[in-house]
């Protein structure tokens, strides 16, 4: 019984990166909702809310890195419209800057994944973030 039951979970699982993968706007919206979770750890650590932990910094900087190198092969001409995306217009006029900005994130979150304790932690997580916000104003709508 144990076992079924572990069978048709993972069978779920795998459908839904299967579905995910043949769906980018899904795939780029689950892999931003993991950033946003990531950043959401990073900023309770960088404001002291919760105390650092070196374990934690080292994903939140892997969630970003992962996103860097997948994200930019998420925005086919087909994906431009459809999906609640959020997508602007600009990615696919201005691909060149939308990849570097990607390239940027994916710096950003190497030379994070080398902070060792909460002052060098706020620094490269305050260059990530900002990457992000500058990505958003312009790559972004707002809803």
């Amino acid at each position: 019984m144990i076992r079924t039951v572990l069978v048709v979970a993972g069978l779920g699982l795998g459908l839904t990166a299967v579905m995910a993968q043949s769906n980018p706007i899904a795939e780029r919206q689950q892999i931003m909702k993991a950033v946003g979770g990531a950043t959401r750890e990073g900023a309770a650590m960088a404001k002291g809310d919760v105390a650092f932990d070196a374990a934690k910094a080292q994903t939140v900087f892997k969630t970003y890195a992962d996103a860097a190198a997948k994200m930019p092969a998420l925005f086919p001409d087909s994906s431009k419209t459809g999906g609640e995306t959020t997508a602007a217009p600009k990615i696919w006029e201005d691909q060149a800057g939308f990849k570097a900005a990607f390239v940027k994130f994916g710096q950003d979150a190497e030379a994070g994944a080398k902070a060792a304790d909460l002052a060098s932690f706020r620094t490269a997580f305050g260059a990530a973030t900002k990457n992000c916000g500058t990505c958003h104003e312009v790559y972004r709508i707002k809803k």
